[in-house]
């Protein structure tokens, strides 16, 4: 009769064969570093995580991050091991289309993945904003409803990557204790040997960046051992805690172990035979699964039950205030009635839309129980300062406002991070130049649908006299062009408070893109519905004639298109302007409704201090800046860039004189 050892042992060879007939079957994927770390995810799964695998989005599970995406087949085996769903048949899907088990484990898409991972680095700075995140919401809620580990593999390329440099400093910074990271030293890369352009020492690095470290050296297949430094790192609550575990790539593999081949698609038929002869599998049989492994694993699945039904009662105990409040942080929105608090701002009145936003969030965030704000450096600056906040630190572990400090690359990814864990709502701000540095992971959040809400801000020429380094001028146009990020460009003050609504009632991330420089707070913007279409008409000629020309604008450049009506409409000619806060937005309206916002028969001049990329779309003629800035005033610059009444009037008169008489369009 097999013991419990030998049943284990059993277990973890059957994850190994797992992880080496899933990528040969499909000609594709990574097969040695999980067979290395089998060891260590069956004591994640079995002995140490805390879950319920019939009900993976219980809020206060603990969290794993596999950061080596690329290993893929290693979660996708414990999760169909230990019952999240996922089947045999997915497995033998791998890396195929419609398949539940894509390349790189994706949230949303298979159950149990918690986040998007891929891009080494990514997943952890994903795992500081979980552990962030968990933070924040058990300062809110209490360690009755919130009190939870977040675990992350990670490897050599991992701490490879600059984020990871910025991500652990922070976590250290901020001491937080409920983060175990697990580093595979397994001194292989892609190329060769780590040690071809890493030789630093991750003990000291992270010692220095204020981690518990502990190096545990050549236990990656003992058991017991890897249980005592998880429990020993969960214990230790004082500061984030990392194991430097040495493993060997494509253990117990008799051809490949320990050689760089094995981190791809290294394995032949006769290599795998071998492999699982070594490990007294039958040579013959692929996806083979014991039924009692496979009955281990189920139990060790639901063995969360017992704790997560207890959580439910202490949830359904809340009194109804307090249950309103969690509700509306797990639902990323506010509480009952928080829209009636969006100010307004006068007409006539001229304030910069980032400190309009401003005024919204100080409005708001009483009502919006998950509102977690911070910037990289730029807290005053961006617009995400909220009056009478806590700062986040150790000393106060529930402070909402974040000082991400100059690590816009982190702040990026951590975010992420926070708005997957759910209950919270990061806004996260920085000049629009420097989204550049957090770009990877804006991208992840768009492939995540993470809500998060960007505040980018100094959106333009306007910038000033910084000069052409801080001015965004190709940005627009590359952010427009990321499939599912929201993007709005508000008009003024109340079409910011418009975008603000946008976003925290809409899933998936948001960039609002606002100004430096003040703007006139003009007559007829700020309808919820208008701004939520992507564009409306703004104005149109006063003795209702058809226009000869419409103008759109977007952002500052709105209040210029009204200027230059006036100057057009003093000449005798009729003109039309067009508010076009968001391109997806507008977008996605029906056709008729378009159509009825740009007329079809009439010349449009489009307005805007980026690049023209794009506006052939929408405009017949575009006003724009298809070059660098440079460092003078802003009034200077927008007068030497054509960004004036008079020039955009001058260009829509030769727009409609083309027009009129059959010439070309002006280039």
């Amino acid at each position: 009769m097999a013991t419990d050892a030998d049943l284990e042992r059993l277990a973890i060879n059957t994850v190994r064969g797992l992880a080496m007939d899933a990528p040969h079957l499909a000609n594709s994927g990574h097969q040695g570093t999980a067979m290395a770390l089998a060891p260590l995810a069956h004591v994640l799964f079995t002995r140490v995580m805390r879950y319920d695998a019939s009900t993976p989005d219980w809020p206060d599970r603990d969290r794993f991050v596999l950061s080596i995406g690329h290993a893929s087949i290693l979660l996708y085996s414990m999760l169909h091991l230990c019952g999240f769903g996922l089947e045999l048949d997915d497995l033998r899907q791998f890396r195929q289309w419609d398949s539940l088990t894509p390349g790189h484990p994706e949230v949303h898409h298979t159950r149990g993945v918690e986040v998007t991972t891929g891009p080494l680095g990514q997943g952890f700075a994903n795992g500081v904003g979980l552990a962030l995140a968990e933070r924040i919401s058990r300062g809110a809620f209490g360690a009755d409803l919130v009190d939870h580990t977040t675990w992350v593999i990670c490897g050599d390329g991992d701490l490879s990557e600059g984020i990871s440099h910025e991500a652990a400093s922070l976590a250290g910074h901020l001491k937080l204790g409920n983060l175990v990271c697990v580093y595979d030293d397994n001194h292989v890369t892609i190329d060769g040997p780590t040690e071809l352009a890493l030789t630093d020492d991750p003990v000291q690095r992270f010692e220095a960046y204020g981690w518990h470290v502990t190096d545990v050296g050549e236990i990656a297949d003992d058991l017991d051992g890897l249980e005592t430094a998880l429990r020993a790192a969960q214990a230790d609550t004082a500061a984030p805690s990392m194991i430097v575990l040495r493993s060997h790539i494509a253990h117990p593999s008799p051809g490949l172990t320990d050689s760089p081949k094995a981190h791809g698609l290294a394995f032949t038929e006769d290599e795998i035979a071998a492999t699982k002869q070594v490990m007294g599998l039958d040579p013959t049989a692929t996806f083979a699964v014991p039924g009692d492994v496979l009955e281990f694993y189920r139990s060790a699945g639901v063995r969360g039950a017992k704790a997560r039904t207890d959580w439910q009662e202490r949830l359904d105990a809340l009194e109804p205030t307090a249950r309103g409040t969690w509700d509306a942080a797990q639902s990323t929105t506010g509480t009952t009635g928080w829209q009636a608090k969006l100010p307004t701002f006068p007409v006539g009145d001229s304030i910069a839309t980032r400190n309009a936003s401003n005024k919204v969030l100080d409005s708001v965030a009483d009502l919006l129980p998950g509102l977690v704000a911070g910037a990289a450096d730029l807290t005053g600056n961006t617009g995400v300062n909220i009056a009478g906040s806590t700062v986040q630190e150790p000393a106060t572990p529930s402070g909402t406002q974040v000082h991400y400090g100059i690590r816009e690359h982190a702040m990026g990814a951590i975010a992420n991070g926070m708005a997957l864990h759910g209950g919270t709502v990061p806004v996260v701000g920085t000049f629009f130049v420097f989204s550049d540095y957090m770009r990877p992971a804006v991208r992840l959040a768009a492939l995540s649908g993470a809500k998060v809400i960007y505040s980018w801000t100094h959106d333009s020429i306007g910038v000033g006299e910084d000069g052409p380094t801080h001015q965004p001028i190709e940005h627009l146009a590359s952010l427009r062009a990321m499939p599912g990020l929201r993007l709005i460009r508000p008009a003024d003050a109340n079409e910011t408070a418009a975008a603000w609504r946008i976003a925290i009632e809409s899933a998936g991330p948001t960039a609002l893109i606002l100004t430096r420089q003040n703007v006139e707070v003009l007559e007829g913007t700020g309808a919820f519905d208008d701004v939520a279409r992507g564009a409306y008409t703004l104005s149109t000629p006063s003795d209702g004639r058809r226009p000869d020309v419409v103008l759109i604008g977007t952002g500052s450049e709105v209040s210029l298109c009204c200027d230059a009506a006036r100057t057009l409409t003093a000449d005798g000619l009729a003109v039309g302007v067009v508010s076009m806060p968001s391109w997806d937005l507008f977008e996605a309206q029906p056709a008729e409704y378009r159509d009825r916002i740009l007329l079809q028969d009439v010349p449009t001049l489009a307005v805007e201090a980026g690049v023209s990329f794009g506006w052939d779309r929408w405009a017949d003629d575009v006003v724009a800046i298809d070059h660098f800035g440079a460092s003078a005033p802003a009034p200077i610059l927008f007068e030497q860039f054509g960004f004036s009444p008079d020039n955009i009037a001058e260009r829509a008169r030769t727009l409609v004189d083309a027009r009129r008489t059959d010439k070309p369009k002006p280039t």
